[in-house]
């Protein structure tokens, strides 16, 4: 080939001077509960020494360059001052946000000046945030990551190379090779050709059990409240949403703190997902793997936080509690916003959120628990105490739960004041492991029927397997005319009655059955 001033360049010698200054480093982004893949590519070209970055970076990214600077430096590792330095993410129209792309852009740097074997980064994806002495340290979202990267392995796909702690987390996920790493130079070791390498290599990272279960609060604490505990028992063995209501001190809150106590341990591909949403916000604990969550958010809480937002977006207390409990204690309390945007995931089990710029979308399969008291003064029904409030003030109080949402809670039962002496004269009741035995048959029975908790049964499947005889049929439509009810308070109240069955034993849904399932829905639509 002819060079422009009359000399000759061989093409075999650019090739050579390309690869020596280009290298290409597999990572991942986080987009909502999705992990896109990332590809860092970094050229070291001749010219002003400077170091770009392109790709929509935000600027927890793009002040990499610092970090990645002094910690090549201080782990006696070579940064070409001298050099042109850009570094590119594709695609270019993904957002990139977070220290997760230091490390492979240290890499890509250390490859493209020839200090690393490149040929070695192809059997990897990496990520890490570097501190300035070069120990890498924890990244959100490596349970995220590493489901994105088993739903895309094929054989012979790459490992995943994170910091020890996020490494631990990811190592839940079946399927994938994960190896952790302490400091940038453990990784640079392991990339180092095969004759200066000295047989040095990542170790990899296995699940470890060490679970330490909860101890919840026993079921057996309570007093009286033989309505409650039944419904509770109910909700946990078909997955129902519940709302109690009652004066303050009747055991609302008691009665939901030892809801979680009832449930079966996770699934295994429930335990991935629900650990996944967790980690995206640093929250998963490890100690904790395969346990229903309990999230209690205050009432002051705002509609971002309970079903999420921001700028990206993140996931809020709905999503969290994937899989899991949500108690939302005095719940006419909540901004009527903040209780109107949980209509959707109740009903789907998703949420999605859409900004201007960005649009994730979020697992929300939780189980909502709530309390609240009858009217302002919380007296209503009280026989011990008067009520204070006025009709139209109790039936404001009451008006700020809006019919379409009480309409999505399946159960709702009335926790009335227990009199001292009937307190103190009340025999113990069942403990939470012996109601949590029922619920578990129960569960079994309906996954081994159906594939999925009754609360989720839907068009064929609740038409198939909650269906009613004739005279039982008859009956809850009576019902449904007299108090009003939607169609879809009808089909809440087969699922319910399908779970009381289930708890009995029985495989046909009969009218006692239903009348309970009737009697445990009517509590507002009374008042």
């Amino acid at each position: 080939m002819q060079h422009p001033r009359g000399g000759t360049t061989p093409i075999a010698a650019l090739h050579r001077i390309s690869r020596m200054s280009l290298s290409v480093v597999h990572s991942r982004a986080l987009d909502g509960m999705a992990a896109p893949q990332v590809t860092v590519e970094v050229h070291l070209a001749n010219g002003l020494p400077s170091f770009t970055l392109v790709g929509l970076a935000d600027t927890e990214v793009k002040e990499a360059r610092e970090r990645v600077r002094s910690a090549l430096q201080n782990s006696a590792l070579e940064f070409p001052h001298n050099k042109r330095i850009t570094v590119s993410l594709a695609p270019a129209d993904l957002p990139k946000e977070s220290g997760r792309f230091d490390l492979p852009i240290a890499l890509g740097i250390l490859a493209a000046s020839g200090q690393i074997d490149a040929a070695k980064l192809a059997r990897f994806e990496f990520a890490g945030e570097l501190s300035l002495a070069g120990a890498l340290r924890p990244v959100r979202g490596a349970l995220a990551m590493a489901l994105a990267l088993q739903r895309a392995a094929t054989e012979g796909s790459r490992a995943l190379v994170l910091p020890a702690t996020s490494a631990a987390q990811a190592a839940w996920v079946p399927g994938i090779a994960v190896h952790a790493a302490t400091h940038l130079l453990e990784v640079v070791r392991a990339l180092l050709p095969d004759d200066a390498q000295h047989g040095e290599s990542l170790p990899r990272v296995m699940p470890e059990e060490h679970a330490i279960p909860t101890v919840w609060p026993d079921l057996r604490e309570v007093r009286g409240q033989v309505q409650a505990k039944r419904v509770l028992e109910i909700a946990a063995a078909g997955g129902h949403s519940l709302l109690m209501m009652g004066p303050p001190g009747s055991g609302k809150s008691m009665l939901a703190q030892r809801f979680a106590g009832l449930l079966p341990r996770l699934e295994t591909h429930e335990a991935l997902e629900s650990a996944a949403v967790l980690s995206l916000t640093g929250a998963f604990s490890a100690e904790r793997w395969g346990e229903r969550v309990l999230r209690a958010p205050h009432h002051s809480a705002s509609s971002v936080a309970l079903v999420g937002g921001g700028s990206p977006p993140r996931p809020g207390e709905i999503s969290l509690a994937h899989h899991g409990v949500l108690f939302l204690d005095e719940l006419p309390e909540f901004q009527r916003s903040a209780l109107e945007a949980l209509r959707e995931p109740l009903e789907t089990g998703r949420i999605t959120i859409s900004r201007a710029a960005r649009r994730a979308d979020f697992p929300a399969r939780f189980q909502l628990v709530a309390a609240m008291n009858p009217c302002p003064c919380g007296h209503l029904g009280n026989p011990a105490r008067a009520c204070r409030c006025t009709p139209d003030a109790v039936a404001r109080y009451q008006g700020r739960l809006s019919g379409p949402l009480l309409d999505r809670i399946d159960l709702q039962v009335e926790v009335p004041a227990v009199p001292a002496s009937v307190l103190s004269a009340a025999a113990q009741g069942e403990s939470s492991a012996e109601v949590a035995q029922r619920v578990a048959e129960a569960r079994r029975v309906a996954l081994a029927r159906q594939g999925r908790c009754n609360a989720a049964l839907e068009g064929a499947l609740l038409d198939e397997h909650a269906a009613l005889d004739t005279a039982t049929q008859q009956f809850l439509h009576a019902a449904c005319q007299r108090l009003g009810w939607s169609a879809r308070s009808v089909h809440r109240v087969q699922r319910v009655a399908r779970s009381i069955a289930d708890l009995a034993g029985s495989a046909p849904i009969t009218l006692p059955h239903l009348a309970e399932a009737i009697q445990c829905r009517r509590l507002l639509a009374t008042k």
